[in-house]
């Protein structure tokens, strides 16, 4: 049906229909879907009191409320789903195994640590490393890849473990809820001497959510004041029942400062694989799996850890790793020896990418360079799109100085650059969640992995940004670029940090708020009048101070007759002075205001900022 709308131009009425749109779309975008003109959408959009190009991306809200103009009803296309189609577009299923039940052979099962900060879960992956036979075989540098490899005997058998090597921290939330869709089994570190804390719960929500079995690692059982009963006790209020006490969980009472029952834990997690979990893949097909930890290597370039989650990648594989692509060059183990191919539950330092892909982007091997190039490249259009949506209304630097001052945007951009792209996600995650208010807006308008470029100051000098450098610092001549323009370039190396001082950075620019302050009183006895300065009051401080140049109103029979007034001059006998005391006599001259009476009072008074809670 169609329907006049602005201007006569007759624009498609929805009746209810149904539109399927992606995330940062267009009001062509949307035209198209409607067969309409995007010219008539740009006018309605007009007449709704936004101003929209054509081809601008604009975010979700916009499109509904178009939508809802023009009776349609909006379906806002999941990245998930959209990923989803993509990749079904170039004939790929991302997620399945292919074959039958015959092709599919047991995996080791994918292990993340989660827990209270200073519960000690750092110290457990590194106890869990050394005491480990696979650590211990290879003769080459031991190196941080995010993620490692160890192996158990089981009931007469060697079993292998995979370790996630993300554990758990409060700031992390983006990375520990990546992590957990790639987590078969999660360990809940627990101090025996502390007991649960706000982030066991958190970690244990995490960790259900992605409905994962979880082990319970008691730690500290060799401290003062442990009690590991304690521990089982509160965890049953969360429904995690021990085994001991008729619940399905197992708990383990570790040390892992002292490396006391680290193989029992390791035994339990490969029994709750066991007793919980179908962990079998095809091992035969194209590899497919995430992208754990990623950054920038000044010898080898973009780098990024993956964990093959089914098939076996190899080396010479063409990969696709979120937006980022390329050929497989060569692989590492987390010992920095070479290998040449992995199977399900491995995880492997790739080298050979364009660029530094995601923590928890998927990745998937695809038979040729060009159809890699093309997923990459329209899954980075995607996100630009996105993103340009979630920055909403874009100003150039000229108006936005204007809207500032008009209060119409109150507004902190940053630019985010880090060791790696995990630690730049959550941080920024962290940052986007601080509580400041409706009045401040916080605006990541660049992310990225690597040292402080000149191109990163250029992009803060533009926009009036703070730049951040996450454990790394500025390159080259950056720093100087960052002297010379004036940019504030900040460097961290502890997340807590940076979060408070951008959280005290923000509540700065909040508007302030004021209150009135009484400064004194002043009656006036007698009237003074001067060809040059106009009526001068003869006053006699009742209360407080009188001082020059701040506000005052005239009371006259305790009504106000005039306010806003000035003390423009105050005088003590012949003399100029900036202040009168209680019980002191004066003059008083209030400006061009003349109108005032002997009993008259004169109230002083200053707007000062209230203190924020």
């Amino acid at each position: 049906m169609q329907a006049p709308s602005v201007g006569g131009v007759m624009l498609p009425r929805g009746n209810g229909q149904s539109v399927r749109l992606s995330r940062g779309a267009s009001l062509t975008d949307f035209a198209e879907k409607i067969n309409a003109n995007p010219a008539s959408l740009v006018a309605v959009m007009m007449n709704l009191g936004e101003m929209v190009t054509a081809t601008q991306s604009v975010s979700d809200d916009t499109l509904r409320l178009l939508a809802d103009e023009m009776n349609y009803v909006l379906e806002i296309v999941s990245p998930e789903e959209e990923d989803r189609e993509l990749l079904e577009s170039f004939d790929i299923e991302f997620g399945e195994d292919e074959g039958g039940e015959e092709a599919l052979v047991s995996r080791p099962p994918v292990v993340t640590v989660m827990g209270h900060v200073d519960h000690g879960k750092t110290r457990l992956l590194d106890a869990i490393r050394k005491t480990n036979v696979v650590a211990g075989e290879a003769g080459g540098i031991t190196q941080h890849i995010g993620a490692y490899q160890v192996s158990s005997e089981v009931n007469g058998e060697d079993r292998r473990i995979t370790f996630i090597d993300t554990p758990g921290h409060e700031a992390f939330t983006a990375m520990r809820a990546r992590g957990a869709k790639s987590t078969d089994i999660a360990i809940l570190v627990v101090a025996a001497n502390d007991g649960v804390m706000p982030q066991t719960i958190e970690a244990l929500n995490h960790a259900k959510a992605a409905d994962v079995p979880i082990v319970v690692a008691v730690n500290k059982i060799d401290v003062e004041g442990a009690d590991p009963t304690k521990v089982r006790g509160q965890l049953t209020e969360f429904g995690l029942v021990a085994e001991e006490y008729g619940g399905d969980t197992m708990f383990v009472d570790i040390s892992a400062k002292q490396g006391l029952n680290i193989e029992s834990l390791l035994e339990a997690v490969v029994l709750t694989a066991d007793a919980s979990l179908d962990l079998r893949a095809n091992p035969e097909q194209d590899a497919q799996g995430i992208a754990i930890e990623s950054h920038l290597d000044r010898g080898r370039g973009a780098v990024s850890t993956v964990l093959v989650q089914r098939g076996t990648l190899r080396i010479g594989d063409t990969m696709v790793v979120g937006d980022a692509y390329g050929r497989v060059r060569a692989m590492l183990d987390d010992n920095g020896n070479n290998v040449e191919e992995a199977g399900p539950s491995t995880p492997v330092l790739v080298l050979g990418l364009t660029n530094v892909p995601g923590a928890g982007d998927n990745f998937l091997v695809v038979d040729e360079d060009r159809t890699a190039r093309q997923i990459a490249e329209k899954r980075a259009a995607r996100e630009r799109n996105a993103n340009f949506a979630r920055k909403g209304v874009r100003f150039s630097l000229e108006n936005l100085d204007e809207a500032l001052k008009a209060g119409l945007v109150q507004e902190l951009n940053l630019i985010i650059k880090g060791d790696a792209s995990g630690s730049v996600e959550a941080l920024e995650s962290s940052l986007l969640q601080l509580d400041v208010g409706d009045e401040v807006d916080i605006r990541v308008l660049h992310r990225g992995v690597g040292a402080v470029t000149e191109s990163d100051i250029d992009l803060a000098t533009g926009s009036d940004a703070i730049v951040i450098g996450f454990n790394v610092r500025a390159a080259g001549r950056a720093q100087q670029m960052a002297e010379r323009e004036g940019v504030d370039v900040r460097y961290y190396s502890v997340i807590y940090q940076a979060i408070e001082e951008i959280e005290a950075a923000l509540k700065g620019m909040l508007k302030p708020e004021y209150e009135e302050v009484e400064l004194g009183t002043a009656e006036i006895r007698e009237i003074f009048r001067s060809s040059k300065l106009g009526n001068i009051a003869g006053v006699l401080v009742r209360s407080g101070e009188v001082k020059r140049n701040t506000k005052a109103r005239l009371l006259r029979d305790g009504k106000v007759i005039a306010e806003n007034l000035n003390i423009s001059g105050l005088r003590r006998f012949k003399d100029d002075v900036t202040e009168i005391r209680e019980g002191f006599e004066g003059g008083i001259n209030l400006g061009n205001f003349n109108d005032i009476k002997i009993d008259d009072v004169i109230a002083t008074y200053e707007m000062r900022e209230k203190p924020r809670g």
